[in-house]
Order: structure tokens, then sequence, then C-alpha cells
């Protein structure tokens, strides 16, 4: 009876079955893992004030609960704190973040349960947004307007009235002064290219001298409005009473934002969870990448896959069409495609070695000495950058496209060939008009494959073009405005760099899990675009398979 069972093959399907299950379950699980830890991170959670009985001291923290645990109190003794006899044998400990880093060692606590006397949840309670030193918690006194003492219920029109003044100081710091100085060192640029070429003549030298003297007359002017606009934002000040009992002066100007946690509504906590989730996305990061947003590092990493598709489609395209459409059916052939296939198993790393000395140093170098000597010793194109990692992404991921359109064409039925060619077309004819076509839904295949792994590489990137921290993003209003030899922020690398290398592990593991559910949703946005785009052809050419 087993033995009939086993033979019919049903054993197999059932564990074929169970095993495509688990992996389903486990790949949704670590999905929402992330997607909970990640997005719990912009929920503006309630701030308690502690009063904590610690030996003969007593003293009063306030902050947001992090995380709890239980310890044994064992190993707490053995780290040499005392402990009453009665203790069970685990003890709950809390995770506190406190903020206020310019008054306390660090901004987060651990706290045992045993040694908190009292736990309220006050309203009136305050969560400043900083833009340095992190987040500040505290109740409202007053604010100062122009030095003058006002009531704490205009700190928001105050607040309101600095951001405005600082976007606007911050606009115009990077629009107009930021394209005068790219146009002063182009200018330099072109002084300098024009006397290594003897070609600088005292008519040319006018002209520089006269733009640079227009230049930096708009730069003072500039200047000055910059100068009034900070001076404008500094005018006012909150007074917040912190856990200390003290007032603290917090400058307007430094105060990007703040809330009241313990008074708001779940309606008015929803509405400021999408409101944490649109600055997430939308502004740039501060403080060694552990508050603020991570934009720079989303349009890094998307400038940097569209640009990889745009160079390996065509490389993996004509590949593939030489090998199935023209290469000798011999061994060298053969050997070839082991070889394609081989290049996938290569680690990523070995990618970005061959990157960095290939693109970078030779390639990279080689354009330098040709077409910017003016710019020497400063390399242009030979030094890490965007157009670099693409090429070398490209590289990693050529195999794909090429096995993917590989085996499109060889499902292309040879009858079609055939009559192609019977009525008279051409085979150039025919691989335009009927094999590409045909094989595009497999050619989107391969880029769909592509990106995905394209999007997770951080190890070759490391070496050929993603850096902590870009002053400026690849494209900007500046000619010839796409600008593929600078460097680039990367959500893999930004993930490593904000759990690896950060100073405060604590405060950045949110994070973590929140740039890591946002690497994810981008990565799947691309591959939807992409599957659209292929089922879009699919149907466009059904049509040729009939």
């Amino acid at each position: 009876m087993m033995k009939n069972w086993f033979k019919s093959g049903s054993p197999w399907i059932w564990m074929t079955a169970g095993a495509v299950s688990l992996s389903l379950i486990s790949v949704l699980g670590l999905l929402l893992m992330i997607a909970w830890r990640g997005l719990s991170y912009f929920w503006p959670a309630d701030i308690y004030e502690f009063k904590l009985q610690q030996g003969l001291a007593e003293h009063t923290i306030i902050g947001e609960i992090y995380e709890r645990e239980e310890v044994p109190v064992k190993r707490l003794r053995e780290a040499g704190l005392t402990l009453p006899d009665n203790t069970d044998e685990f003890i709950e400990r809390l995770l506190i973040k406190t903020g206020n880093r310019e008054f306390v060692d660090l901004d987060f606590r651990w706290v045992l349960e045993t040694d908190i006397k009292s736990q309220a949840k006050q309203p009136g309670l305050a969560v400043f947004e900083r833009t340095k030193n992190g987040n500040f918690y505290g109740y409202v006194d007053h604010v100062l307007i122009d030095g003058e003492k006002a009531p704490a219920s205009q700190a928001q029109q105050v607040i309101d009235r600095a951001v405005d003044i600082n976007e606007k100081a911050h606009d115009l710091q990077n629009d107009e002064i930021g394209a005068i100085n790219y146009r002063l060192e182009k200018i330099r640029l072109e002084q300098r290219a024009l006397e290594l070429d003897n070609e600088l003549t005292d008519k040319k030298l006018a002209e520089f001298e006269n733009e640079i003297k227009q230049l930096n007359k708009d730069y003072q002017r500039y200047e000055k409005q910059l100068f009034k606009y900070r001076q404008a934002a500094s005018r006012d000040a909150v007074i917040v009473k912190d856990m200390r009992g003290e007032l603290v002066n917090i400058p307007a100007a430094q105060i990007l934002d703040f809330h009241f946690p313990n008074d708001m509504t779940v309606l008015a906590k929803t509405g400021r969870f999408f409101v944490q989730i649109g600055k997430f996305v939308s502004d740039d990061p501060r403080e060694a990448n552990t508050e603020g947003g991570v934009f720079p590092a989303i349009f890094g990493t998307v400038f940097m896959v569209m640009l990889m598709a745009v160079i390996v489609t065509p490389f993996g395209v004509i590949a593939a069409i030489y090998l199935h459409e023209y290469a000798a059916k011999n061994n060298v052939t053969k050997i070839i495609r082991i070889a394609v296939i081989n290049l996938a198993g290569v680690p990523s790393i070995v990618y970005g070695v061959f990157g960095l000395g290939f693109f970078v140093y030779m390639l990279g170098g080689s354009i330098d000495e040709l077409f910017y000597p003016e710019a020497m010793p400063n390399p242009t194109f030979g030094t890490p950058g965007v157009i670099w990692s693409a090429l070398t992404l490209a590289i990693l991921t050529l195999p794909v496209v090429i096995v993917s359109t590989e085996e499109g064409m060889s499902r292309i039925p040879s009858s079609l060939r055939q009559g192609s060619l019977a009525l008279g077309a051409t085979k150039a004819e025919t691989l335009w008009r009927i094999i590409i076509p045909m094989a595009s839904p497999a050619i989107m295949t391969g880029l769909i494959l592509a990106v995905a792994r394209a999007a997770g590489e951080v190890a070759p990137l490391m070496l050929v073009g993603v850096v902590k921290m870009a002053p400026t993003l690849p494209l900007d209003g500046n000619f010839p405005f796409i600008h593929v030899d600078r460097k680039f922020m990367h959500l893999g690398f930004h993930i490593y760099d904000v759990g690896f290398q950060s100073p405060n592990v604590e405060a950045a593991r949110p994070l973590v899990y929140a740039t890591a559910f946002l690497l994810v949703t981008v990565i799947v946005a691309l591959n939807i675009t992409a599957i659209g785009i292929r089922n879009h052809l699919r149907e466009k050419y059904k049509s040729l398979e009939h």
C-alpha cells in the first residue's frame, strides 16, 4: 500500500507543496516583522514621568518606553547591583529614551522595575524634534518673542515662523548660492583649460573677471539675505521645564517640530503617524544619519538602479542574440555559456574590486587625463561615482539578462523564423520585427531579476561610489543637470551605516527596521513597474504567436 503510494509520486508533490508553503510563510513573516518594527518607529509614543528610588537617591526622568525585557536576578547581582533578598528569579527592566542629550550622558537608559516608585502619563508633556542633539522632552513653560515673555499657547506660532524662515534660508543656500559656487568653480576650470592650451587671451581673461565680479556681487547680496533669514529665525525661543525641574531655553531656529503625544487622540496620532512617514521619505538625514529622513538615499538608490538598467539591457540582449542566433554551435560557445552562468556565482565584493580597479582607476583616470586635465590633480571621473556603481552592477547582473533573454528566444517556434525568411525578410529584419518583440517579456523578466539584485547590493558599492553622506544629489539645476561623476547615498548602505557604525545603537535600531522596510518597498515598486511593462509587451505582441 505504502509502496504504491510512494510510486504514485504523491509524497513528493506534498513535500514540494510543503516546502513552498514554508518558504512563503517565512518570507511573509520576515516582511511582517520588518514592517511592524519599522512602521512603529513613526507612531507617536506616550511620554511617561518616572519617579525613581535608587538606594537613598530619588530622581525623576521623563521619556518614552522603547523596550521591555526580563533579566535573571543572578546576572544583575553578578554585575554588582544590590537587590532585595525577596526578589523573584527574573526581574523586568525598561529601556527608556529620555532625550535631552546635552544634559545627560546617554539619551537611552535601562531602568529596573523595582526602582520605579511611580509612573504617570502626564498631560502637557511635549516632544521637540530639533536640528541637533535629538529630541527634547519637557513641559512648555512659556515662549520668548523677540526677548519678550509670551504665553505657552503661542509656541506653535513661534515654531511655524522659524521653520518657514529656515526653509527659505535652506532654499537660498542650495539654489542661488549653490549655483554661484558651481559657476565660479566652472570658470576656474575653463580658465585653467585655456591656460593649458595657451589660448588664454587678455580679452577672455577680462570676460572671466567681469563674470566673477558679477557673481561675487550677487553672492554678497544673497549672503546678506541669508544672514537676515538666520537672524530672523533666531529671534524667538521656547522655554521648557525639563526632568531636572530646570527651565531650558530652546532657540526656535533649532526646533523642527513638536507635539503633545499624551494629549492626542487615536485619530490625531494616526494623522501624526502619516506626517512622520512623509517627513522620513522627504527630508535629509541629520546627526550622522541617526535622525531625519532618507530622501537622498531613496533618490540615489532609484537613480543608480535605473542607470544600471539602461546600461545592462542593451548589452545583455545583444550578447544573448549573438549567442543564440549567430554563434556557432561548438565547444567554444558552450564554454562561453558556462562562463556566463558561472559569473552569476562570483561574490559581489569581487565585482566591487574589479570596478574600483578597472572603471575608477583605469577608465576614469584615463578620462580625466584626456578630457579634464584642467581639474588635475583633483579627479573628476577617476574617483568613485554613481556611473561606476551602475556599470559595476550592470556587469554583476549581466548573466541574469543574458540567460533570461536566451531562454525567451529559445521558446519562439522556428517556424516563425522560417516563415519570415521565406517571405523575403532578411535575418536582421526577422530579428527586429519578430524575434526581439516576442522575446521582450523574457527580457523584462531578466531586467526584473537584475533590478531586484542591484537594489539590494551593498558590498561592491562601498568601493565604487556610495558614501555615508553626499552633499549634493546626482541631479540638480546646474548644467548638464545629470552629474554621473558624483558620489551618492544608498538605502542598503544606510542600513549598514546606521546599524553598525552609529554611535548610539539604541537610537539607531528602529531606524534600521524603518529603512529596511523602505528598501523592500522601493524594490517592490521597481519590480511592479517592470512587471507592468512586461505584461503590456506580452499583450502587445501576443498576436505574433498565432
